[in-house]
This record gives structure tokens, sequence and C-alpha cells, in this order.
């Protein structure tokens, strides 16, 4: 296999992770929210997450992007346990959760600006890729006013 295409797959496979990653985090967040219009909210999160995996993973079906291990990275399962812990400890937990949800947002934008900069991707992919970073960052937005009502 050509190490340009080699390359792009591994950047997109990154990128399914992290969303992988977003998925267990935000259903960790709905497990420990109280309020249920925030449950909700983190529950329509994650369920946004798996149709953007989902879109990745059909935007080049060429590309071998599917994995059977779809927990995510260790890091993300790191910042789970950090949720729950955080959680436990905090007497507001949806304010904890929100804060969450917007560290894990920065860096999932900071993730999709990396692979926006690629320039072997394919325009279809960028075009995925765009969009789907301008909802994050759409959904950032909400969760720091939902953080400052909460």
């Amino acid at each position: 296999m050509n190490n340009d295409i080699k390359t792009i797959e591994n950047k997109i496979k990154e990128i399914i992770e992290k969303n992988e990653d977003s998925i267990r985090g935000f259903e960790k967040a709905a497990e420990n929210a109280k309020e249920i219009g925030i449950k909700t909210y983190f529950e329509n999160r994650a369920n946004q997450r798996k149709l953007f995996v989902k879109t990745l993973h059909n935007a080049v079906p060429e590309l071998k992007t599917e994995d059977a291990n779809n927990d995510g990275t260790t890091k993300g399962s790191m910042h789970r346990a950090w949720m729950d812990v955080k959680a436990f400890f905090s007497g507001d937990n949806d304010e904890a959760m929100l804060e969450e949800a917007v560290r894990g947002d920065k860096s999932a934008v900071s993730e999709y600006n990396k692979m926006l900069a690629e320039t072997m991707v394919p325009h279809r992919v960028k075009e995925i890729i765009r969009e789907q970073r301008d909802t994050i960052q759409n959904d950032l937005e909400t969760s720091k006013i939902l953080e400052e009502i909460a």
C-alpha cells in the first residue's frame, strides 16, 4: 500500500478513535448527570458522534478504517475514569460533566483542525471533517452556555 494512502488511513482512524472516545464520554456524562435535560443533551451528543463515526467509515470505503476494537483510546478511558472521580466528589455533577464535555470538545476540535491541515486528504473527506468540526464547535458553545446556567 502506498505510504500516502496509509498516512491518510491512519489519520482518519485517529479521528474515528477520538469520536469513539467522545461517544463513551458522553454516555458516561449522561449516566452521571442529574438533570433530565442535561442527561438528554449528553445522550443526543453520543448519538451524534455515532453518526460521525459511521459517516467517516462510509466516506472512504476503500480504506480500512473499521476496527474490531471500538473502545476508544487509553487516553479516553483515563478521561472517563476522571469523569467518574469528579462526579463522585463534585456537589454539582451536571456542571462537572459539562466542564469535561467542554474540555473534550476543545481537544476534538484541535484534532479535526490537524486533519484539515493535511494536504493529502481527499476533498470529500475534508468536507466531512470540516462539517463535523463545525458541529463540534457549535456544541462547544452550547455546553459552555449550559455550564453557566447549571
